[in-house]
């Protein structure tokens, strides 16, 4: 395992010459939240590259700043400082044909049926009448639900909204997936299996993963690397290297060094959550 402080700089982490070329970069990034009571700083100094093809999890407090370190990833919220950067593009407002969002709530039209739904977002995205149902089929393929792609939403579990939820996104055919804590509302075996789902995919397709969540266990099982962060203002605590292939196993979780992995990702939490809740 590798824990680098935040003090290090982020390029110089991984010196090995095969690792994938940069799909993200945020680059120095604050942010303030206002309301009509006070002003203070959400983020402080974000500096991260993500990988083409790696998975990040975002870790830290309640508060800390991760769904909107997330929102400025994709472009749904202006930094106040910095600037965040697919290739050589400065990301100015939400980028469709780059990157995809996967929230903790399904966004379903309930009136419609699954397949309708998908094909609805790919109308959006202006792809042809005549490709849009074999792309939303080939979609809930991949997440094991096109036998349910006539059924309405209100007929399917959490679990399954979810896998429609994803499916959309891959549907959409971006490099970059953005999940703010897809899987939070969803029992505990049922993460568990979206999560070998998930990892999965990622083998399968290659695509780029920034993946906010509260759970260590979740984090430890997905990520490539952990970014961990503090009490708010946040910041970048360590960085954790996994170093675990993809697809992965539940016997991962078995492994002695999963147990190490998330004892040592909690031992920098503590601390952090003790700051956020202290009155």
């Amino acid at each position: 395992m590798m824990v680098a402080p935040a003090s290090v700089p982020l390029e110089l982490q991984d010196t090995s010459t095969t690792r994938p070329a940069s799909a993200l970069r945020v680059d120095r990034v604050s942010h303030r939240f206002s309301s009509n009571e006070s002003t203070g700083l959400a983020l402080d100094d974000i500096t991260l590259d993500v990988s083409a093809g790696e998975m990040i999890c975002l870790i830290g407090p309640s508060g800390c700043g991760k769904s909107t370190l997330l929102n400025i990833m994709g472009g749904l919220i202006a930094p106040a400082q910095g600037r965040v950067r697919i290739g050589e593009r400065d990301v100015r407002g939400p980028q469709p044909g780059d990157m995809a969002f996967v929230f903790q709530e399904s966004v379903l039209f309930p009136w419609n049926p699954v397949i309708k739904n998908l094909e609805i977002a790919l109308e959006f995205r202006d792809v042809p009448a005549s490709e849009r149902h074999d792309r939303a089929m080939a979609a809930l393929n991949s997440v094991g639900m096109a036998d349910f792609a006539n059924h309405y939403p209100a007929h399917l579990s959490g679990g399954m909204k979810q896998r429609v939820a994803l499916a959309s996104a891959l549907s959409l055919d971006t490099g970059i997936l953005l999940m703010d804590e897809p899987f939070a509302a969803l029992d505990e075996q049922t993460r568990m299996i979206l999560g070998e789902d998930l990892s999965q995919l990622l083998s399968a397709t290659g695509k780029t993963i920034i993946f906010v969540t509260h759970s260590l266990s979740e984090a430890v099982f997905l990520a490539d690397r952990i970014v961990v962060m503090t009490a708010r203002p946040g910041r970048i605590k360590a960085i954790i290297d996994i170093r675990e292939p993809h697809p992965r196993s539940p016997d991962f979780m078995t492994d002695p060094r999963f147990s190490e992995l998330r004892t040592d990702l909690y031992k920098l939490l503590r601390d952090e959550i003790r700051r956020a809740v202290k009155p």
